[in-house]
């Protein structure tokens, strides 16, 4: 009898996996779901690319004759948008189910690739934000920018790199365009086959207790549906939702009331109370340093591997969900002001 190909999602997995992996409400498809933003940001981006203009003149233009005139474009960068702001939101999330079932023990490796890509998929979604060129990307180009060089040594150097050029002018929106797809773009794919490989390569998701294992079909079809359901919502929320656009950028008079997008909220909250060093720099630094260590430091046990709120990761447990907890309140305080 002749066996059918295995289609994409099939080589997602081993051909079987643990029984215990093979319930969709293990890991609610939140990482194969980031893969799929992943690739509609990826396709929306290169149909945006045939019209974006990169340039102080044209980055507005062209991103309103998107919105407005080209067949279509509202959609697309809707799609785009959205499709963005979602990632952050399921890249996080799967990060938090990876900590509550323990998932990091003996894939401390793996960890730290996912926790590079949460970073870099925030600052996608800032270059992104920055080429809109609208009188928005007051707070994100010029404070988020400026924040560059309170580094210590290398704060000019770095500003520099990423603006292009000694202050925020006409290299820097074809700075950020480079940075946006041909840097971090480049730098989220890579990394992120890389993290699929060492996923598969151990066996498809961790468990110390490997038996049963079972056929990947039945996990494969649910996570199908749920790419239906997601592609559904994502374009149903497109079409009445738009991503927004404000008047053009006037750089020589920012915004006084301008607001950071809302994933650095808690950032601009901070930089009330202290300086752009501490606030901007070492506070986020230490949100990420904590996270990253955790494998390593906080929970170094590769027992209770698999177990959702397993008692041997309390203490991993409690430093991820007190974090989150921490960049939580901060940023809604921000939102509330």
């Amino acid at each position: 009898m002749a066996h059918s190909r295995p289609n994409f999602f099939e080589h997602l997995h081993p051909p079987t996996i643990p029984a215990r992996s093979a319930s969709f409400f293990y890991t609610f498809g939140l990482g194969g779901i980031s893969l799929l933003l992943v690739l509609v940001i990826a396709v929306t981006g290169m149909l945006e690319m045939f019209v974006y203009q990169p340039s102080q003149e044209g980055a507005y233009n062209s991103v309103s004759e998107i919105a407005f005139e080209a067949p279509y474009g509202w959609f697309v960068r809707n799609l785009h948008y959205w499709a963005g702001q979602w990632l952050v939101v399921t890249a996080t999330l799967h990060m938090a189910r990876v900590v509550l079932t323990g998932g990091y023990k003996r894939r401390r490796g793996n960890w730290l690739i996912g926790v590079s890509l949460l970073i870099l998929v925030l600052l996608l979604d800032f270059t992104g934000l920055v080429l809109r060129w609208d009188a928005d990307v007051s707070w994100a180009l010029l404070v988020g920018t400026n924040l560059l060089k309170d580094i210590p040594v290398i704060g000019g150097a770095v500003y520099h790199l990423a603006v292009g050029g000694n202050e925020v002018g006409a290299a820097t929106p074809v700075r950020f365009y480079g940075w946006h797809i041909a840097g971090l773009m480049v730098a989220l794919v890579t990394l992120g086959m890389w993290h699929l490989w060492r996923v598969r390569r151990d066996g498809g998701i961790s468990h110390a207790d490997r038996r049963p294992r079972t056929d990947r079909s039945a996990l494969v079809r649910t996570e199908e549906l749920a790419t239906v359901v997601v592609l559904a919502a994502l374009g149903l929320v497109s079409l009445l939702w738009d991503a927004p656009l404000g008047p053009p950028a006037d750089l020589s008079t920012p915004a006084t009331h301008s607001s950071a997008p809302w994933i650095f909220l808690g950032v601009q909250e901070l930089l009330r109370f202290t300086s752009p060093l501490l606030g901007g720099i070492v506070a986020p630094l230490i949100a990420v340093a904590l996270v990253a260590a955790i494998p390593y430091l906080v929970d170094r046990s590769d027992e209770g591997e698999g177990l959702w709120f397993n008692a041997p990761g309390r203490r991993a447990q409690l430093v991820f969900g007190g974090v989150m907890l921490v960049v939580a309140a901060i940023g809604l305080r921000g939102a509330l002001r």
